[in-house]
């Protein structure tokens, strides 16, 4: 689905959020998509599910099918696929495992998993294949992050096998693995949302001139490493809103934090932007979004949908 950059994001306070930004060269034609729980899924390795759990998420439909970018299911599982490109390895079919083509991977979780640790039972018997969509649809390199309200893990596959860590902090960038990311994030510890304290010298008569000196050496280009350190120091010292628009501006502010504006990380093709951002509230089945174009909150309510049918329900 292109090579795409993006960051992922957790958030809790009265209700459970997730949601993620896309950041491209240009927009996939995507759109809000429910999957209602007697859609045909049709697996590539044959398996066919007819009934399972609702799903919502942002979708590039092709043929009739949700390729999902990131979505939540109807128990409040979320799940967001991240460009991972010269580390993700995806080989071929394998005896004795569940074959699962990567385009598939999100559908194949969220349509039979409530939370994380029905998730981890089916990772075990995985086997990521490089099984294309189309011809003209390679397959993408990814990584995922997979949440409930109680836990979230990445799951990375890579040429010496499948790793699954826990991810404490709730945040998914781009490259580096998420191993190296948290060794990364140990070499901001020092940084603070409170004013600074003189370790330097204690003879020097140092002047706090200015509010927020505390996170000097906060990263702040567009690089997913530098992305994954300002998502973790923004998320970590965000103030816990109660009431739910409160809760989903501050969701958007956060995520704000690691939008990219057009013009400011140039590629061969254009230029990044923040084309979408997501905020699902996992507890209550509703999809917030808006778009590079028009920033005002969007939202689409899963309890307000026939979620029994069988034909995908497209925004």
């Amino acid at each position: 689905m292109g090579d795409y950059m993006c960051t992922a994001v957790t958030y809790k306070a009265d209700s459970f959020y997730f949601g993620r930004t896309l950041d491209n060269e240009f927009s996939f034609g995507e759109k809000v998509t429910v999957t209602p729980r007697n859609f045909p899924f049709r697996f590539s390795n044959g398996r066919k599910i007819t009934s399972h759990y609702a799903i919502i998420g942002m979708a590039y439909v092709r043929d009739n099918y949700p390729l999902y970018f990131d979505a939540m299911n109807e128990k409040g599982l979320c799940m967001a696929g991240l460009n991972f490109v010269g580390n993700a390895f995806f080989g071929k079919e394998k005896d004795g495992c569940d074959n699962i083509a990567v385009y598939e991977f999100i559908p194949w979780i969220l349509s039979q998993c409530t939370n994380v640790n029905d998730a981890m039972y089916l990772l075990e018997k995985i086997n990521l294949t490089d099984k294309p969509f189309s011809n003209d649809l390679p397959t993408a390199q990814l990584h995922w992050i997979l949440s409930d309200k109680n836990r979230s893990i990445t799951i990375e596959s890579m040429k010496d096998g499948l790793h699954i860590h826990h991810n404490d902090v709730g945040v998914l960038s781009n490259n580096p693995p998420f191993e190296y990311q948290m060794q990364h994030l140990n070499n901001f510890m020092h940084l603070s949302a409170r004013n600074p304290e003189n370790h330097f010298a204690s003879d020097i008569d140092f002047s706090v001139y200015s509010k927020g000196m505390g996170a000097i050496g906060l990263p702040g280009d567009w690089s997913s490493q530098s992305r994954f350190v300002r998502a973790c120091f923004v998320k970590m010292n965000s103030v816990k809103e109660k009431d739910e628009m409160s809760a989903v501006n501050q969701f958007f502010h956060i995520m704000g934090s690691v939008n990219q504006v057009k013009g400011c990380a140039l590629t061969d093709d254009g230029s990044e932007y923040t084309v979408y951002t997501s905020c699902m509230n996992a507890d209550k089945g509703i999809y917030y979004f808006n778009t590079y174009e028009n920033r005002q909150l969007n939202a689409v309510d899963m309890n307000s949908i026939d979620t029994d049918g069988n034909e995908l329900i497209i925004f």
